[in-house]
């Protein structure tokens, strides 16, 4: 089974509000340094470390892809991931990537190039259960109540049983992503995520498999500081095994 990672980085993250050390003049979350090394390099070794996976694709910034060529050189990995320049929203460089995806291709997980705390465990379950359905993607539920809102005020409680809190990675056969992101295309459709493209089409039920707390999106700077945690964690579960 040949399964292709999809990772889309071309991203500006603005909120962040700093530049990121590894890459001069730049404010993007996915370069900003974790223990001496970007984001996004922490997030491939995940997909590199699992043995379903075949391919890794990175959507880039144009002026980016000279650069990130020599930056996974230097971190081991050009033998294993593989650049297409991404767009200026996250749909259009997951698409540009999904083109260069060879048709022999099975499946095709989508992951958030800030989520690095993604467990193998995780990384697997999801690609098997797409592999039975068609659809899966990686889900918890809020511990939190949420409140549907209009205007500021409170309009219905809804069930927490009854949601998830989406998650990467969302992977899908590659012909049903394919046709839904052309029907989003000739519908001038813009969705959150993979899975909201896929549902359009009505032919598949998409799976939801169950998620970690640690596999957190990091997108603003406090969440570097739980960032560095989790590293320190995960090197010291590590050094125990």
């Amino acid at each position: 089974m040949k399964v292709s990672v999809i990772i889309p980085a071309a991203g500006l993250g603005t909120r962040m509000g700093r530049s990121a050390p590894e890459k001069e003049g730049t404010s993007r979350k996915q370069f900003m340094l974790l223990n001496g090394s970007p984001i996004l390099i922490h997030t491939i070794r995940k997909f590199v470390s699992s043995p379903s996976v075949s391919e890794i694709v990175v959507a880039l910034r144009a002026d980016d892809l000279d650069w990130a060529t020599e930056l996974f050189a230097s971190h081991g990995l050009a033998q294993s991931v593989r650049t297409v320049e991404g767009g200026e929203s996250r749909q259009h460089s997951v698409e540009n990537a999904l083109a260069s995806v060879s048709d022999d291709t099975e499946l095709v997980a989508v992951h958030d190039a800030v989520r690095p705390f993604v467990s193998r465990e995780v990384i697997e379950t999801v690609i098997h259960a797409a592999k039975e359905t068609g659809a899966a993607i990686v889900g918890i539920v809020p511990v939190d109540t949420v409140k549907q809102v209009h205007r500021n005020k409170v309009r219905a409680t809804l069930p927490r049983e009854r949601l998830i809190l989406t998650q990467t990675p969302q992977v899908f056969q590659l012909g049903l992503l394919r046709q839904a992101f052309e029907k989003a295309r000739k519908d001038l459709f813009v969705g959150t995520d993979e899975a909201s493209l896929v549902e359009r089409l009505e032919q598949v039920e998409v799976s939801v498999v169950v998620g970690t707390d640690r596999n957190i999106k990091i997108t603003k700077p406090t969440d570097m500081d739980l960032a560095r945690l989790y590293l320190a964690l995960e090197s010291s579960a590590l050094e125990v095994s």
